[in-house]
């Protein structure tokens, strides 16, 4: 007997990417936005920009951790259509936070042009030191909770 189903498909309606495993289609976690907005997604539950914003790598860290660990969150979140605007917000707030971390500190100690210009790599080794402490105040803060 053939199977004539699709591989991939995907959910007008939410943007989510299914594929096929066995006979039932599963989500990859990949979302396939059009980028026309529909009037549902014009509401007081979605924020338009949020859902302009590319989900990068924090959003990204953030939707693997609750499809593992947080999947009554994740479940409700996908099945009300606000997982991508979710997602969004959380990986601009946290890009916010990242950024702005790493300039108070750098700010606090001592790291600037100058040094860059003077002893550059002193710079890049405590530039990477500040950057990998953010990152990880950034994750406990608001990408694995």
């Amino acid at each position: 007997m053939a199977n004539n189903l699709e591989k991939t498909i995907i959910d007008e309606r939410t943007g989510w990417e299914y594929e096929l495993i066995g006979n039932y289609y599963y989500p990859t976690g990949r979302i396939k936005r059009s980028g026309v907005l529909t009037p549902k997604d014009v509401s007081e539950d979605n924020d338009i920009e949020a859902e302009n914003h590319p989900i990068r790598i924090w959003g990204q860290q953030h939707l693997r951790y609750i499809m593992r660990h947080r999947k009554i969150l994740y479940t409700n979140l996908l099945t009300s259509g606000r997982l991508n605007g979710y997602l969004a917000d959380l990986d601009k707030q946290a890009e916010d936070m990242f950024f702005r971390l790493v300039k108070q500190m750098a700010e606090r100690e001592g790291v600037t042009e100058q040094l860059k210009v003077d002893k550059q790599m002193e710079w890049v080794a405590r530039m990477n030191n500040i950057r990998s402490r953010v990152t990880e105040l950034v994750n406990n803060d608001m990408i694995y909770i």
